[in-house]
C-alpha cells in the first residue's frame, strides 16, 4: 500500500470511528463489557459521576454539534450496566425550579455551550437537539440565577445555513 492509500485509509478509519457511535456503543453489551472495553470503544469520558451504590456513570457528550449525550452506567466492579441518551424529552421535563447548575450537569451532560447575561442577571446554558422541523436547529435551554440554580427552561430554533 503506498503512503497515500495508507494516509487515506488512516483518515477514513478515524471518520469512522467518532462518526459511528452507534457501532462502537453497539459491541458495549451490559453485563460484559468492562471500562477497559469503553475506553477502548469510545475514549476517555468527559465525566464520571459516581453513583450511591458504588458505581459510576460515565459521560460522554457528542456536541457542541452532536444531538446526543451518552451515559454509561457501571457498577462498583467496572462492568458496564445501562447506556442511556441524556437528552431526551423525558430528561427535559425533569428539570424543576431550584435545581442546582450541577444536577442539571449530572442529567443531561455537558452544555454545547453558556453565556451569561450580567443586565438580566442570568447564565443560560444550551444542548443541541433533534431538530423539531425540516431546515433548522433546536436548542434546549436551561436558565440560571447568577449563583447558579434553575429558574426555568425554553427552546430555541435557528434556521440551517
Amino acid at each position: 500500500m503506498n503512503p497515500l492509500s495508507r494516509a487515506l485509509a488512516a483518515l477514513a478509519s478515524a471518520v469512522g470511528f467518532y462518526g459511528s457511535d452507534g457501532i462502537h456503543l453497539a459491541a458495549l453489551k451490559p453485563g460484559r463489557a468492562t471500562t477497559r472495553d469503553i475506553r477502548e470503544r469510545l475514549g476517555a469520558p468527559a465525566a464520571e459521576w459516581p453513583n450511591s451504590d458504588g458505581g459510576a456513570t460515565w459521560e460522554y457528550p457528542r456536541g457542541p454539534a452532536g444531538t446526543q449525550c451518552w451515559m454509561l452506567t457501571l457498577d462498583q466492579r467496572g462492568v458496564l450496566q445501562k447506556i442511556e441518551q441524556a437528552l431526551t424529552e423525558e430528561n427535559f421535563a425533569r428539570i424543576e425550579k431550584g435545581w442546582s447548575a450541577g444536577q442539571v450537569r449530572r442529567l443531561l451532560g455537558r452544555p454545547a455551550s453558556e453565556a451569561e447575561f450580567p443586565l438580566k442577571p442570568e447564565m443560560v446554558w444550551e444542548w443541541r437537539i433533534d431538530a423539531t422541523a425540516p431546515g433548522t436547529h433546536t436548542w434546549f435551554e436551561v436558565h440560571f440565577t447568577p449563583d447558579g440554580y434553575v429558574t426555568g427552561t425554553s427552546r430555541r430554533e435557528e434556521l440551517q445555513g
